[in-house]
Formats: structure tokens, sequence, C-alpha cells
């Protein structure tokens, strides 16, 4: 029975005007997660920095999403989405001014500390979605932008190299600051404020623990490689984050008001597509970070093909196309959510182990590239449903954080296996052996495997066949 929020005749705002202001927000921060990656060199040379310096432009970036999500998420469920949403999207055009003009490091990782906040965009989106939209959309809208989100977040490394060509590095700032302002207008101007809100305060100790432990997890995951994995750094890290957690779920367990309810975190279709998240994470960004390192690597190794930043960028083009397509078709797709989650990751299996096997050719490895998108496209449209459909309306946005967030973390964890087993097999050249990537792209055929196996404990509910938003 839809409540009276949902029916008052002051919301007149049609859903898909909502829709496409979400969208633009959206696949602007999306895009930034992927432009950095292939230009840091760049970079590094013209701020005079040294190649371990310019590596904390990824990190902080990381850490700060890792922090914010969550937080804006649960600060949205409780004071209102769209203004979460306007503090978000503020600090991304704040962050990206300072680093567009950013005269050294020190002021850039400022500037991507700022632009971090952004990552509220996201689950503060899928919320204000479920709010506006009539429930029979709710599906097609979140598979929509799931679309946009899946495919945004890896355009980035196609545009890289020709917005640095024809312009410079700072345009990948001042490009993604001018969308994000004219979003943030129309945001104020047109999206309504969340019927659905629960009150109350943030635990600040409660939340200071959550980043806490979130921080020392991500820097020893993002730095291990660098740093050495038994270092005293990272393993004093590393059992930090283990203190850290337990104390932070003993102060959640116990507080009247919880920054992430763990009891919602213990609900079925919560903890299961969560833990899909986490293994499908891995395999994402993996082939996201290294199939166009692959691709960079000099033919003179015997397996690489020598591509330019754009043209390795280019390889990644039948992902995102069979991703968008497989997002936006989501819902009319006529199985369950669950059945598309196992499916999605599926897709994702294959295509590793087939770039693992087959990788001899740029057509073979595009052709694998596009395989691995109709996963992604599936899985990030379902597992965005099943976790909507599975909280209350109040707890979308902190319920939509945590499942970034806990993808994010699978990324980490996946970029670091893969770079381990990179550079830990390097021909007389000092360049990486074929056998790091092939054992790469096979461990995470392995993982591929293993979300499907836990896809089938997913509870799972029938999506209805409605058309994608305009």
């Amino acid at each position: 029975m839809l409540t009276a929020t949902r029916t008052a005749p002051i919301r007149t705002v049609a859903p898909s005007r909502t829709f496409a202001i979400l969208a633009v927000a959206a696949a602007a921060f999306a895009a930034l997660q992927s432009l950095l990656n292939p230009v840091l060199q760049t970079i590094q040379q013209d701020l005079n920095t040294s190649q371990s310096t310019v590596t904390w432009v990824l990190t902080v970036w990381l850490m700060s999403a890792a922090i914010a999500t969550p937080l804006l998420g649960r600060a949205g469920d409780m004071v209102g989405k769209k203004r979460a949403l306007l503090l978000a999207l503020g600090a991304v055009v704040a962050g990206s001014l300072i680093c567009a003009i950013a005269p050294n490091v020190g002021v850039l990782l400022i500037g991507r500390v700022l632009q971090g906040l952004g990552g509220a965009v996201f689950p503060l989106s899928f919320g204000i979605i479920r709010d506006e939209f009539p429930a029979e959309r709710v599906p097609s809208a979140i598979g929509a932008m799931a679309a946009v989100l899946s495919v945004f977040g890896g355009v980035g490394t196609i545009l890289a190299g020709p917005i640095v060509g024809a312009l410079s590095w700072r345009w990948l700032f001042w490009l993604p600051m001018i969308v994000e302002l004219a979003a943030a207008a129309l945001v104020w101007r047109f999206v309504p404020e969340s019927p659905s809100r629960t009150g109350g305060r943030i635990n600040w100790f409660a939340a200071s623990l959550l980043a806490g432990w979130l921080v020392a997890l991500l820097l020893p995951l993002s730095k291990g490689a660098g740093w050495g994995w038994s270092s005293d750094p990272v393993l004093g890290l590393f059992a930090l984050a283990i203190v850290l957690f337990l104390a932070w779920v003993y102060v959640e367990s116990r507080a009247g008001e919880p920054v992430i309810d763990l009891k919602m975190m213990r609900l079925p279709a919560v903890w299961t597509t969560n833990l899909v998240a986490l293994l499908f994470g891995a395999s994402m960004f993996a082939i996201y970070a290294f199939v166009p390192r692959f691709a960079q690597t000099s033919t003179a190794t015997g397996y690489g093909f020598g591509l330019s930043i754009t043209q390795s960028g280019l390889i990644l083009l039948p992902l995102l196309v069979t991703m968008g397509i497989a997002g936006l078709l989501s819902a009319r797709i006529p199985v369950s959510f669950k059945a598309q989650l196992g499916i999605g990751s599926a897709f994702g299996a294959i295509a590793a182990a087939g770039l693992a096997f087959f990788h001899h050719f740029q057509w073979e490895v595009a052709f694998a590239s596009g395989v691995f998108g109709l996963g992604l496209g599936l899985v990030y449209a379902s597992m965005s449903s099943l976790i909507i459909q599975g909280v209350a309306p109040d707890q979308t946005g902190v319920a939509s954080g945590m499942n970034t967030n806990i993808r994010n973390i699978g990324g980490a964890v996946g970029t670091a296996l893969f770079s381990s087993l990179i550079t830990g097999t390097t021909q007389a050249t000092g360049l990486p052996a074929e056998t790091g990537y092939t054992q790469g792209f096979l461990l995470f055929a392995v993982v591929g495997f293993a979300a499907v196996a836990v896809s089938l404990i997913v509870p799972g509910r029938r999506p209805q066949a409605v058309p994608v938003p305009a």
C-alpha cells in the first residue's frame, strides 16, 4: 500500500527528468575513477614529483570515498538525500577546481580528498530513484543508473589519452567540474527532497571507528606492493584494521542510533549480495587496470601489443558497450535478479578464463572484454536492485553506500593480488612475464565462479518487465 508521502500532489516533478539529472551527476563522478589511471606518469613529470608520491593521487581518493560514501549515505537517510547530494556535488566541484589549478602534488592531493567525498553520489542517487519513481518503474531505473555508473566508470580509461593529447591533464579536472557544477544547479532547482527520513543524529565515535578501519585496511592494500607485504607498516596497519573493526562492531551493536545498522547488514539479501560485490569487485577492478597495461606492453616481450594509452583504452570499448546494454535491459530480462547476479558472475569468470588462455591477438582480448562487460552490466544492475529491495526506504542510502564500499574493498584486494603476481614474475629485461598475467586472469576466473556459488544463496525476486526511463 502506497504511503501518503508517495502520492502527495506536491510531488509533481517528472521522474524521467530527475533520472536524467542524477545520471549526469553520477556519470561525471564515475568517470573520475578511471580518468587518472592512464596519465599518472604525465602528472608526475609535470609536477616534478616521484612515482611513489604520485600514486597517492589514487590512494587518497579511494580512502576519502570509502569514508564519505556510507556516512553521507546515512546523512541522506536522516536529513534528506537532496541535501546530502548537493553537499557531495559541491565537494566534487571544489576538489576539481583545486586539482585543476594545483601548483604541486600536495595541493593536488588536497583536491583529490575533496573529490572523494563525491562517492556518496551513487547511493544517494539510488535512494532518490526509490523515493521518486513509481514502484513498478524502480527496477528499470535502477538498472539504467547502474549502467550509467558502470559504463562511465570505464569511459575515463578511453577518454584520458585524447583529452591530455588535445588539451592537458588539468582538463581531466576542469571538464568534470563544469559538468558537476551544472548538475548541482539542476539538482537544487528540480530534484525534490526525500519523503522518507529517519531523523536522529550521527554517532561520531562510531563514524570515527568506521573511518579508521577502512583507512587502515585500504592503505596497506593500496601500498603493499611498494612497501612490502611483510613490512612493519603493512602488517601493523592490517592489525590496526582488525582492532578498529572489532571495536566498531562492538560500539555499533550497542548504539541507539548506529551509523550502520548491523541488523540490516545481516539481512540475507544484504550480506549475500555484499559478498558477491566483494568477489566481483576484485575481478572488475583487475580487468580495468590490467587489460590496458597488458595491451601497452612492448611486443619485444613476446606477448604484448605495444599500444599507446589511447589505443589500449579502446580495447576496453566492447566492455563498455556490452555493459551498458546489459544494464539497461536488466529489468526487462524475464529472470530474477538473483539469477542475473549468477549469470553475470559466470560471464565474468568465463571472460577472465578466456583472457588467461586466449590473448595472443587484439580481437581475442577485445572479445573477452565484451563478454566481461555483459557480466558486469548484469551484476551491477541486479546487485543494486537486490540491495534496495532488501532494506527499508529509509536505509537505502547507507545500505547502497556500504555495498559500494565493499565492492571497492574487493577491487583494492584484487588489484593488489594481480599486481603481486605480475611483479613476482619478470623477464630478464625487467618487464613482467606473460605468466604473471596468465596466473592473474586464472585467479579471477576462480573468484568469478566463487561469486556464482554465493549468488545461489541470495534471496531472489522476479523483476517486472517495464520500459527503461527516457
